[in-house]
């Protein structure tokens, strides 16, 4: 009996890393998160999927799991391993230098939320206690999904990235508050201990750590072996989490902090490189357990309060975090764009749901419901984002309408800059030192009224809209300048000014070598590729550093320069093309 249950864990275990291991590469080859696929396979796999088809086909056993209790020991490994990657990617000064974003909207917007999902969760029958819980949870944003598709360079990932900042600190407080609440600790006698053991196990993780995980992490640095490291992060984990389970707290509240006291050493990117692999199989396994329990009879059966439920916590967090930021001095595009992104519930709440239901705040059958909420909302992610973006775009198309744009003289402008970014003002400003008149154009009004207010002659515009291109007047123009950051764009506005203006100058930046030959098929004069001049700087500060000769450097980077742009031309075809052949030195003998 007892090797039959062995048997039937390792099985399991099998079923659920084999399928993270199936969906991260194939959904990551598809340019799709990842997470989506994580719950429809946990979904598929689980007791209420292929799992209850095990009696009548018994070989499901081996690529299912039919007993749900089961899942839980894979999602709590799932869960305290998430944690410990969220922690490594916090650090206090992280958190300093971005304290504006993180400590100025993010609590704004987390406690906000939950104090209108819980009002109106009360006023529908919800206990005070069980409304702050559900609250909390629901309020929550995915760090996993929303990062990764926008990033944390962009206007709304910046926003986004010190919310979720503020949101992941947040979390064990959280959890604490939580666990307190319970109703066996409501004792003040057992709220004071609990409360005091708590700190004084976190004081001592925390000081512990400043002075034995330098000395550890050197040690293992020593050896040289990944492994070492590996296995002295895996060894933090569990000490961390054991100490705070070990006083009532729970075992993720550990890792999280396990992850913080590394992030804090010399040693963290090492530990984050090694453990990368880890985090993705952590976050596959929680997420394959959250499918799995996932009751899809009762989905078909309360479809209707489910959407609603869904509906209404969407709707309340983009309302809240759209008011916050434009309160905050943020453009409706970039606060309708954040606050759809914003909108779905986290992974984290799971995590929040499961603590509340564990303290009996909430009913067993009520954290169902709301992880149903919470699985559905997640999936919702990327679908949310993309509405995000055509509604961004959708309201900077009507500022374009109403803002004013000036108008090209009809003797031209002399040279167009088109994106007016850090590259295209630095081509403005060495356009301006040799006496050379321009204008540029910029969709973003904010970069537009930065750069007028510092003298800049910048036109407000999209160039996606034809209407705009043809009253830039580049028939009169002496060259056209492309600094935009978006390939496909640039491809094609290329493609279109060379219809119709066949010798203008057109320089243009690139990606790469691979688009720069997109750039030259599609007619451009001169392509830029931010990978090869980067490679030629370097190449040019060493040289110089060594002592070699500032002249014959130079003359060689040019050389260098002309031997790259020329093979990008010869894989592009230019050879063939009539029109860079009448320009000279692109003749079949290139």
């Amino acid at each position: 009996m007892a090797a039959g249950l062995d048997n039937q864990g390792f099985a399991d275990a099998l079923v659920i890393l084999g399928a993270a291991g199936l969906v991260i590469p194939a959904f990551a080859r598809a340019r799709i998160s990842p997470v989506i696929g994580f719950i429809l396979v946990g979904v598929a796999a689980g007791p209420s999927g292929l799992g209850r088809l095990v009696g009548d086909y018994p070989w499901l056993r081996y690529v299912t799991i039919s007993d749900r209790e089961s899942i839980e020991p894979f999602a709590e490994l799932g869960i305290v391993m998430l944690l410990f990657s969220i922690g490594l990617e916090l650090s206090f000064r992280r958190l300093w230098g971005m304290r504006a974003q993180v400590f100025g909207v993010g609590p704004a917007e987390l406690f906000g939320g939950a104090l209108v999902i819980a009002g109106a969760l009360y006023l529908l029958g919800q206990s005070v206690t069980g409304a702050m819980g559900l609250g909390l949870a629901l309020a929550l944003s995915s760090t996993a999904l929303v990062l990764p598709m926008v990033g944390a360079t962009t206007p709304v990932g910046r926003l986004a990235l010190g919310m979720l900042l503020f949101e992941d600190l947040a979390l064990v407080p959280i959890l604490f508050a939580l666990a307190a609440l319970a109703p066996g600790a409501g004792d003040p006698a057992n709220l004071l201990r609990l409360l005091a053991a708590g700190i004084v196990t976190m004081a001592a993780l925390f000081v512990g750590g400043r002075l034995l995980l330098p000395r550890l992490f050197a040690q293992a640095a020593r050896t040289k072996s990944p492994e070492l490291f590996f296995a002295a992060s895996l060894l933090v984990v569990i000490v961390a989490s054991l100490a705070t389970a070990a006083v009532g707290l729970s075992p993720v509240i550990g890792a999280l902090i396990a992850g913080l006291l590394i992030a804090e050493t010399d040693y963290h990117s090492e530990v984050e490189v090694i453990t990368a692999p880890l985090k993705g199989l952590a976050l596959g396994v929680f997420l394959i357990t959250v499918g799995m329990s996932v009751d899809v009879a009762r989905i078909i059966a309360d479809w209707a309060m489910l959407l609603l439920g869904v509906a209404g916590v969407v709707v309340v967090k983009a309302a809240v975090t759209f008011a916050l930021l434009k309160a905050s001095g943020q453009r409706n595009p970039v606060a309708a764009e954040t606050g759809l992104l914003m909108a779905s519930p986290s992974e984290t709440t799971l995590i929040v749901l499961a603590t509340a239901a564990q303290a009996r705040l909430i009913a067993a059958d009520e954290a169902a419901f709301w992880q149903l909420v919470t699985a559905i909302g997640l999936t919702l992610t990327p679908l949310l984002a993309v509405i995000g973006r055509r509604t961004a775009r959708l309201i900077e198309g009507r500022q374009a309408q109403d803002a004013p744009e000036d108008d090209i003289p009809p003797e031209g402008a002399g040279t167009v800059v088109i994106g007016f970014g850090r590259v295209g003002r630095m081509v403005a400003d060495m356009l301006t030192a040799h006496g050379q008149p321009y204008v540029a154009v910029e969709a973003d009004i904010d970069t537009v009224k930065a750069a007028r207010a510092e003298g800049y002659r910048v036109l407000f515009g999209d160039v996606a809209r034809a209407e705009l291109v043809d009253r830039l007047n580049l028939g009169r123009a002496r060259a056209l300048i492309l600094t935009m950051d978006d390939p496909v764009l640039t491809v094609r506005l290329v493609r279109r000014v060379r219809g119709w203006v066949p010798d203008l100058t057109i320089v243009a930046r690139a990606r790469d070598t691979d688009h720069a030959a997109q750039l030259y098929q599609a007619g451009v004069t001169d392509a830029v590729p931010e990978t090869l001049e980067a490679s030629l700087q370097l190449a040019e500060a060493v040289l110089t550093d060594l002592g070699v000769a500032v002249g014959p450097v130079i003359a060689s980077i040019h050389d260098k320069r002309d031997q790259l742009r020329a093979e990008i031309k010869r894989v592009a075809g230019l050879s063939r093309t009539p029109r860079l052949a009448r320009r000279g030195g692109n003749t079949p003998a290139d």
